[in-house]
């Protein structure tokens, strides 16, 4: 009978490290070939941009050239007539070798035919790209970004925390907040409260870090605090990774009021005293509304030391398009009912007359 192996010691421990190198080294491997394959892929775009401008090709040259490249690398995906013309409009996006080789090619072939495709601004294309290295986006998620105009809300949101914070903090927080937060993976109605949000952005937190952005980690809902005698509850409470510090959120519906700026400071305070340890930076808070004046929330947080932002949201307050199509329209049940009515009609006539 064969004797079971017993596992020497250290062994879990070797085999976790290993485990650990294989995967990082193929994520290396698989970044260096993405990383070549943009490079490759400029290279050949400059060059057809090149011979367009000084020898007159055409466009039918792509089309034979798309042919012949098929043909010397048959199996070879990427060679295709279209794939060619995105080469083409690359090395015409992107005329510096330079910022190729340092930000470019740091995102896959994938997310360049987004930017493409979706951004004609040259200005705006550049901020996307750096924002998606530096954020790590998915092909997907950058979608998502340039749709809801990332570029026109970031750093928006009315703060006091030049003030309140030190400046690396303040700067760094600053741009973090948004104005407005797009909440449009909600549907709610027009009379939607506070906690039918609240619930609704819990049951999507996914979206909800995804929209606060890179960094905010989820702590809880309704957390509460104990404060002398009294019970008193945060809507919702991160801990943000970079700049080291708890995060409180407060959601209102309506226009902003100045006594909510008061009250979260109260929030804040109590996050200090009773959360906040040694190596943790001063509490943030965000207080989330539908509307607000820009003066009246200036007054607001005029006097108030601790760290407070205000933003607006947007949600859904009718049903999605892909719903919205599936559902009979007026005409649809018009017609319906006219069918059936002619059916009752025809059997009354099938029936023999009882008299």
């Amino acid at each position: 009978m064969e004797k079971s192996l017993q596992t020497p010691s250290g062994y879990p421990e070797l085999l976790q490290d290993l485990k650990s190198r294989i995967q990082n080294a193929q994520v290396r491997a698989a970044f260096a070939v993405s990383r070549e394959l943009v490079l490759l892929y400029w290279s050949i775009g400059r060059d057809i941009l090149a011979r367009q401008g000084t020898e007159g090709w055409g466009t039918r040259v792509i089309e034979r050239l798309s042919h012949d490249l098929q043909n010397e690398f048959p199996g070879v995906e990427g060679f295709s007539p279209r794939s060619l013309k995105y080469m083409r409009s690359f090395a015409e996006a992107w005329p510096e070798k330079q910022i190729v080789q340092q930000v470019a090619a740091l995102l896959p072939w994938g997310h360049h035919m987004v930017l493409l495709d979706r951004l004609k601004n040259a200005v705006l294309r550049e901020w996307y790209l750096r924002a998606a290295v530096e954020y790590g986006w998915s092909r997907n998620v950058m979608v998502l970004q340039i749709k809801s105009g990332l570029h026109e809300r970031e750093g928006k949101a009315l703060t006091n925390f030049h003030r309140a914070l030190p400046p690396p903090d303040s700067d760094l927080a600053e741009q973090i907040l948004k104005d407005p937060y797009n909440f449009d993976f909600l549907t709610v109605s027009k009379k939607a409260h506070e906690r039918e949000i609240e619930r609704g952005l819990l049951n999507h937190l996914r979206d909800l870090l995804l929209e606060l952005g890179r960094g905010f980690s989820f702590v809880g809902s309704q957390v509460p605090l104990e404060v002398g005698d009294e019970t008193f509850y945060i809507d919702l409470l991160f801990y943000h990774l970079r700049l080291h510090c708890y995060f409180v959120i407060e959601l209102k519906t309506g226009k902003f009021k100045p006594e909510w700026a008061g009250k979260l400071n109260f929030y804040l305070s109590a996050v200090d005293g009773l959360f906040r340890s040694g190596p943790d930076a001063p509490t943030i808070g965000l207080l989330l509304c539908e509307t607000h004046s820009t003066a009246v929330v200036e007054y607001a947080l005029q006097n108030i030391a601790t760290p407070i932002g205000v933003s607006t949201y947007r949600v859904t307050r009718e049903l999605p398009t892909a719903i919205r199509e599936e559902l009979p329209s007026v005409e649809d049940l018009q017609e319906v009912v006219t069918k059936l009515r002619g059916e009752i009609e025809a059997l009354q006539q099938e029936q023999p007359d009882e008299h």
